[in-house]
């Protein structure tokens, strides 16, 4: 019999190959103390973070943070139990109020996180006979959320609408039908066109989920995400998000004004089967999603941010995943894992963090450095970004010497 662990020999090798040369490890940093939402020690240096997805800056938050030891002095460290069991404390409820409010629907469910929001949501609603029709460059979790139902998948091109028609036309007739959208899609951070989606979606009487994980907070008039941006809130049954986002904690949602939802507490596997999350988690989140409604100024700035940081970037000879800034999300194109690799390690030493992401998590089998902006990057630090881009870019040969 082999050894189970002998597919995973390749990437041993990649990531063997990568640190032999004394390079630190991009998948193994450790912050040894956050200061903010945008600055952190790492290796014993004073870094700033582009990489945290903390787009709206609440982690530090005072409210957030003095709601979350209220909740932990009032009901303890944890639940100990499942949400349909003991597990439902009165900041669990407060929590799917507020998102309620938040997005102004009728059902909230909150999961332990984010992956089994979509996990459970998308198992639940589409099984062995159902259709679910995903874009290629699905997160994971719809992917694990598709086959743990055990639907039907059909893939189309990413963002191509014609794409999207041409597949639901191909879908027997009188079979059920889940789209799954996202609202920006994590690795390039480009922006779904949703209006044209849903709309073909509901011509072919199918049901439609959109993952806002990226979006939420900063995308919508409201901070609804690309769904409100679009004005398609009302023709998407499923909402699907995280806490661990704009909302600057840990934990999953879904809300919807479906009128039979409220069974998806009763069927959700990982829902019902899982321990909820501690009340301190879920009182700064209730918090933090309150504060969120009013946080216009906040989207303005970082929508400058990332206007910003997307222009000075292009400036200096650097390939981007988006024509023009899209989201709160810039990706830096690397030509291989062994220059973006040098790149990210340098970028750290100038005090730096940003992530490295890798295939297969990457389309196209690109090699990226994501950076992911706050609402709490001051202009000052953004001018230190382009900088420290720019030393370690010409030191490296991603750009030209020359560049300006």
């Amino acid at each position: 019999m082999g050894d189970l662990f002998d597919k995973f020999d390749p990437l041993i090798e990649i990531r063997r190959s990568l640190l032999s040369t004394g390079m630190t490890d991009p998948f193994n940093l450790v912050m040894e103390r956050v200061e903010s939402p945008t600055v952190a020690i790492c290796n014993g240096k004073r870094t700033i973070l582009l990489g945290t997805y903390n787009y709206m800056g609440m982690t530090f938050d005072p409210d957030v943070i003095e709601a979350g030891k209220q909740a932990l002095d009032e009901y303890g460290s944890g639940t100990t139990g499942s949400r349909v069991l003991n597990g439902t404390y009165s900041p669990h409820r407060a929590c799917e109020e507020a998102l309620k409010d938040f997005y102004a629907m009728d059902h909230a469910m909150v999961f332990s996180t984010g992956y089994q929001a979509n996990l459970g949501i998308i198992s639940t609603i589409a099984g062995k006979d159902d259709y679910i029709v995903l874009d290629i460059d699905s997160h994971a979790s719809i992917y694990d959320g598709c086959a743990l139902g055990n639907a039907q998948i059909v893939t189309f091109r990413h963002n191509d609408v014609e794409a999207l028609e041409k597949r639901l036309k191909r879908i027997p007739e009188g079979a059920g039908v889940l789209v799954v959208l996202e609202g920006v899609y994590s690795m390039l951070g480009d922006v779904a066109p949703l209006k044209e989606m849903v709309a073909v979606a509901k011509a072919a009487g199918a049901m439609v989920l959109v993952d806002e994980a990226h979006s939420m907070g900063f995308i919508g008039e409201n901070g609804r995400g690309v769904a409100e941006a679009e004005g398609v809130m009302g023709d998407v049954d499923f909402i699907v998000g995280t806490f661990s986002k704009s909302v600057g904690t840990v934990g999953g949602f879904c809300v919807s004004n479906h009128p039979k939802f409220e069974i998806l507490r009763l069927v959700c596997r990982p829902y019902v089967f899982t321990a909820s999350l501690p009340p301190s988690v879920v009182a700064c989140a209730a918090t933090s999603i309150r504060k969120l409604m009013h946080g216009g100024n906040k989207r303005a700035h970082l929508l400058e941010n990332s206007k910003k940081l997307h222009a000075g970037l292009k400036n200096l000879g650097f390939q981007l995943g988006t024509d023009e800034p899209q989201s709160a999300i810039i990706a830096v194109i690397m030509p291989d894992l062994q220059k973006g690799a040098m790149m990210w390690e340098a970028l750290l030493n100038e005090g730096l963090y940003v992530n490295l992401a890798r295939p297969p998590a990457t389309p196209g089998n690109m090699t990226l450095l994501r950076c992911s902006l706050c609402a709490e990057h001051s202009v000052e630090q953004v001018d230190q970004i382009l900088g420290m881009f720019e030393t370690a870019g010409r030191a490296t040969g991603c750009i030209a010497a020359s560049a300006s």
